[in-house]
């Protein structure tokens, strides 16, 4: 395979370093005379209702799995322990991971709170030649002389491969896989480990018997087109290659923005639905417009009351940022799922993504004869609201239909 050189024409040198359950450490560091003595620890939500976020490696033994709910987690794992996610602490501790990381490699790149990519393409001078997992090794000790953190690091020439490494590296270890070897290392997963790979295409792929990566490896290029179409074919075949051309980007920008709530008891009612709806895409207009971002692609997030989760989206030709065009297409959607299972819900979401920079231009049309879903005027109502609540706090001024909820706010 052809592999991805730097400007001086060596291989790149990437790295990913994963946090080892990090919610589970940071609880623990946070209490370590309660949390920190359970060998048994789950993060997440306590009630019957709640959910895991993180369980720690002997919990998870038993079966234990991030987003199953407790309920079924302690049925697992009887004995374990259930703590709060100590969201600020969380946040605390990434920041002095990512503060320590700038420190050892050139080029740092959060993908979340818990995962970094590193790009020290370029330095083999400057570490006088040292191998890069002699670099992870040393990079994977600091990281936890410096801020108790336990890290994994996967490294490679692309940053699937990296990221699939990891995979390798856990617990607290490392795996760097050499150049020449991405497409070997690569035929040892099954498809649905690869990133991107959802369950939707999974699903198309199984249908045609490919269910390992060197199934799909074994595949023809055109077959794959032809199958799967022009960008989604040849997008398999780099993958399952270990080819992505991706760089780490030091200011790349967040990806996406969403707000979901999970409610005390299950919502049956389709207005109140709506109600909450509107509340969720207030958030997360502000946050857009905080960020001078505008969204392209919307979704809506339910979670049934039996636990099965259903999305749908829907993505426009230019991006959007007001609460009331937010709020027309995630209405749509979430009629869109009520129409195919009208049960109780336990949690709704709306997240947006595929966001671009605010810039002023043409209304976005909803509909053929030209009624706007966002016109500048919404736009500039939207950012005097934000003023308003800034100053005076978010319940100055909200949507009335927010204000006529049976219970007048959203379950946290």
């Amino acid at each position: 395979m052809s592999i991805t050189k730097t400007a001086s024409q060596g291989p790149r040198r990437i790295l990913l370093v994963d946090c080892d359950m990090f919610f589970v450490q940071v609880a623990r560091l946070e209490d370590p005379d309660g949390a920190g003595k359970e060998e048994l620890l789950l993060v997440g939500g306590s009630s019957n209702r709640g959910v895991i976020t993180s369980a720690s490696y002997a919990a998870r033994a038993y079966g234990v799995r991030s987003a199953m709910p407790t309920a079924q987690a302690l049925k697992l794992c009887p004995d374990a322990v259930v703590v709060p996610v100590p969201r600020n602490a969380c946040v605390e501790r990434s920041t002095g991971v990512r503060d320590a990381l700038v420190r050892l490699a050139p080029v740092v790149q959060a993908a979340s709170i818990d995962e970094f990519y590193l790009d020290l393409s370029g330095t083999e001078r400057l570490l006088k030649g040292e191998p890069l997992i002699a670099s992870a090794r040393r990079i994977r000790e600091e990281v936890l002389a410096r801020t108790d953190i336990s890290v994994s690091i996967g490294g490679g020439t692309q940053r699937v491969v990296a990221k699939m490494a990891t995979r390798r590296a856990k617990p607290a270890g490392v795996h760097v896989v050499d150049p020449g070897q991405e497409e070997a290392f690569m035929a040892g997963f099954d498809l649905a480990d690869v990133p991107g790979i959802g369950p939707s295409f999974l699903a198309q792929l199984h249908k045609r018997s490919l269910h390992r990566v060197e199934d799909a490896a074994s595949v023809e290029l055109e077959w794959l087109v032809k199958w799967f179409g022009e960008g989604r074919g040849r997008w398999l075949w780099e993958r399952v290659r270990g080819i992505d051309p991706s760089e780490v980007d030091a200011g790349a920008r967040r990806k996406s923005i969403s707000s979901e709530r999970t409610f005390f008891a299950d919502v049956r009612d389709d207005d109140e639905l709506e109600r909450r709806l509107l509340k969720l895409c207030c958030s997360v207009g502000r946050q857009l417009r905080s960020k001078e971002l505008r969204a392209r692609t919307v979704t809506v997030k339910l979670r049934d009351y039996d636990f099965t989760t259903r999305q749908a989206s829907t993505t426009q030709p230019e991006g959007i940022e007001t609460d009331r065009a937010l709020h027309v297409l995630a209405g749509g959607l979430l009629r869109q799922l009520r129409s195919r299972r009208r049960v109780g819900v336990r949690l709704l979401g709306v997240g947006v993504s595929t966001l671009v920079r605010q810039a002023v231009g043409r209304q976005l049309a909803l509909f053929d004869d030209q009624v706007s879903l966002e016109t500048e005027r919404d736009r500039s109502l939207s950012r005097a609201v934000d003023r308003v609540q800034e100053r005076f706090g978010q319940s100055a001024l909200s949507p009335g239909r927010i204000l006529g909820s049976r219970d007048g706010r959203i379950d946290g």
